[in-house]
């Protein structure tokens, strides 16, 4: 009887499977201990420049001074936030930070989707590959070099606007003393600079659409608008939202580079061009006024945080499957 339940113990044993018994995370190391170190630089990379930065939070909430050592500058609790906000500073850098990205992220996926559609149905091989390089071109040119460019065309004295102007008996005009001019300058030449990258994403995705769907569509007598209609644009659905997503992550870190570059230290268009991330920086290396900057650093985070936590969840009880946790 004995030997019977034995048998049956150890019959129970072997049936166990192998990998049952829980494994620790330093087992997982271990065992996969190439692909760890492959994650390695990525870990590294944001707790140096994510993570550990964090504790400069604290300088927020302080009235930072150069006397003292990091942490010994006299707490002023709120203080910082309270003036961003009485002094309607902080509400100018919200509106131009978010309206600047909003036109960015709308115009930028709108015309890269609508772009990508009319190249795909290029039919000459040639002048498909030679129109993209051309529309491409322009994301590896820097903002310094923008600058130059721009600078050249809009110059008072020497610009190539005002030099044709003044061939024709016109009077020159001074586009850096017109605040209004440079809300549609700055989305004009991001555009320019970005649109081109966008488009090999839409396009991407383009050429995994099925060709037996455009067949289907021919044959029941769909026109060229019928089929991008109903069939390009849905399948681009998907690629649409992703993107949206992730550029609402990111809508209040404005383009720096490009308003820096393009605008610099020029105090007649702050009211149209400054941001949240040219306010941070002038704050850092005009006025030295530590506090304030970060005090509008941590608004930005968290505002970023709020805004696309929201409209994930927004996006999640429209559609599960475009959310993006």
């Amino acid at each position: 009887m004995m030997e019977g339940n034995n048998n049956r113990i150890q019959a129970g044993e072997a049936d166990k499977p192998v990998g049952s018994k829980k494994r620790g995370f330093w087992h997982e190391v271990k065992i996969n201990r190439v692909m760890f170190l492959m994650l390695l630089p990525a870990v590294l990379f944001f707790l140096i420049n994510s993570y550990f930065p964090m504790v400069g939070i604290y300088y927020a909430f302080t009235r930072f001074d150069f006397n003292t050592n990091l942490f010994g500058s006299e707490f002023v609790g709120l203080e910082n936030f309270r003036f961003l906000w009485k002094s309607g500073i902080l509400l100018q850098l919200t509106l131009n930070t978010f309206g600047y990205n909003l036109a960015f992220i709308v115009l930028g996926n709108v015309l890269a989707v609508a772009l990508a559609i009319m190249l795909s149905e290029l039919k000459t091989k040639w002048l498909k590959k030679w129109t993209q390089s051309i529309m491409f071109l322009p994301y590896f040119v820097s903002f310094v070099i923008l600058s130059v460019i721009v600078y050249n065309v809009f110059n008072y004295e020497t610009g190539v606007m005002n030099t044709t102007l003044k061939s024709f008996g016109m009077e020159p005009v001074d586009v850096y003393s017109k605040p209004v001019v440079w809300i549609f300058l700055i989305i004009l030449f991001y555009l320019w600079k970005n649109i081109g990258y966008s488009m090999v994403i839409y396009l991407a995705a383009i050429t995994g659409i099925s060709d037996e769907y455009y067949e289907a569509a021919k044959i029941d007598g769909a026109n060229i608008l019928q089929r991008i209609w109903h069939i390009t644009v849905p399948m681009l659905r998907t690629t649409f939202v992703m993107l949206l997503l992730f550029a609402l992550g990111s809508i209040m870190k404005g383009q720096f580079d490009l308003f820096y570059q393009l605008v610099g230290n020029n105090g007649l268009l702050y009211n149209t061009t400054d941001i949240l991330d040219t306010y941070v920086y002038r704050s850092l290396k005009v006025t030295f006024e530590i506090g304030m900057a970060t005090a509008a650093g941590v608004y930005q985070s968290l505002f970023g945080f709020v805004l696309i936590m929201t409209v994930n969840y927004i996006i999640r009880k429209i559609n599960d499957e475009y959310a993006l946790f």
